[in-house]
């Protein structure tokens, strides 16, 4: 995906011997190929609980416009709405996000009036709002195609159809790595391996805190310790029979697990509604996970939709498509927000290991201050 592409360019550029396994016989195929396709600008994320969230989407919100215009990629700062449709809102909600956002370095946030709002968006109804005029849009596949170039551009390889079915820590003097992959195909012997495998970023970690228990002589020890992720399904619905009635994007004040239904555009003008949240209960295996969109899921968005939208007409949304967010704190559980997980040799103690967890939205938007981060850890572990 997008944050794994990021990294192996990242990595190459670097100047080490880079190798992408690929489950899928294409790239983006996974969470990548499933979402709004938004360049967020930092709004949501306190510094205090969601630290990484906050400083990665902030730094790559401006990495990956530099890189867009650079390498002629097609997006667009249409600019975002954030809207108060009631009066609480408007003086409690939307103060707190001002706020927050610029104790995470947005600075650029301006909070409008329902008048302006109305000059700006004749079809919202609104007590008011906050624009962000850095929140964009791209074009998700072109980029990651761009990301592969440059990668393969600096030495990297990509293999397709490669299923990792174990990876395993080593020494005994004859492999050269730290660390054993091992598809149906191959085994590769590695200095690092870098864990951006998405929704299946859970399954890779167990394989290696597996191989650590195996080989600890603490008879204690087992993977019990590997960080596991959480599903939470976002279904979105396609606007039908109405013309696209906005020419921003247009949010209401977020909700407990994601941003509330919110509507997008896309660089072809279309207009799509979501993502809702449906935490997935009991999933262990993603392969399992159901990505077909229930109409009738569609009946909770009129009424989200029409407190700032109410031109909305009955049976005008349709189901799009739907995307899993692989989180890495539970439903319920205090964190359920949670930030990323990126860890190194420093946290875990599993030498030339990096392993990221909970890489949901703005996985996008941080792809490539992901990938600084991760070349930052790999090489304060060489030197």
């Amino acid at each position: 995906g997008v944050v794994g592409l990021a990294t192996a360019r990242a990595i190459a550029a670097a100047g080490r011997e880079t190798i992408i396994i690929e489950k899928e016989n294409a790239i983006g195929q996974g969470t990548s190929s499933r979402n709004s396709e938004v360049i967020h600008a930092g709004i949501y994320y306190p510094p205090q609980i969601q630290p990484l969230k906050a400083r990665l989407c902030v730094r790559g919100k401006e990495l990956l416009y530099s890189y867009c215009k650079d390498h002629h990629i097609p997006h667009k700062r249409i600019g975002k709405l954030i809207v108060a449709t009631d009066e609480a809102q408007l003086q409690t909600n939307l103060s707190a996000i001002m706020e927050q956002a610029n104790v995470s370095g947005v600075t650029d946030l301006r909070l409008i009036s329902k008048e302006e709002v109305k000059d700006m968006e004749p079809e919202v109804v609104s007590h008011g709002a906050i624009f962000s005029p850095s929140t964009g849009i791209v074009d998700s596949h072109t980029l990651m195609l761009e990301l592969l170039g440059d990668a393969e551009t600096r030495g990297a390889s990509l293999a397709l159809n490669s299923v990792v079915q174990n990876v395993a820590l080593v020494n005994d003097g004859i492999n050269k790595g730290n660390l054993l992959v091992e598809t149906e195909e191959m085994t590769l012997s590695c200095d690092h391996v870098v864990n951006c495998a998405g929704l299946y970023a859970g399954k890779i970690s167990s394989m290696v805190y597996g191989s650590l228990a195996s080989s600890a002589s603490d008879t204690d020890t087992n993977n019990d310790a590997a960080p596991r992720q959480y599903f939470a399904k976002g279904n979105y619905y396609k606007l039908e029979g109405q013309k696209g009635p906005f020419s921003h994007l247009i949010y209401p004040v977020p909700e407990p697990g994601g941003l509330g239904v919110h509507a997008t555009i896309d660089l072809g003008g279309s207009t799509r509604f979501g993502p809702d949240v449906e935490w997935l209960q009991g999933i262990e295996n993603p392969d399992d996970v159901d990505l077909s969109v229930d109409p009738k899921r569609a009946d909770s968005f009129y009424d989200a939709i029409r407190k700032y939208w109410p031109g909305l007409q009955d049976n005008g949304l349709v189901p799009d498509y739907a995307g899993i967010r692989p989180k890495s704190a539970p439903k319920g559980s205090s964190q359920a927000s949670g930030d990323f997980v990126i860890s190194g040799h420093k946290s875990h103690q599993i030498e030339g290991f990096v392993d990221l967890i909970g890489i949901e939205s703005p996985g996008l938007t941080s792809s490539m201050a992901v990938a600084e981060e991760i070349v930052q850890i790999i090489d304060s572990v060489s030197h």
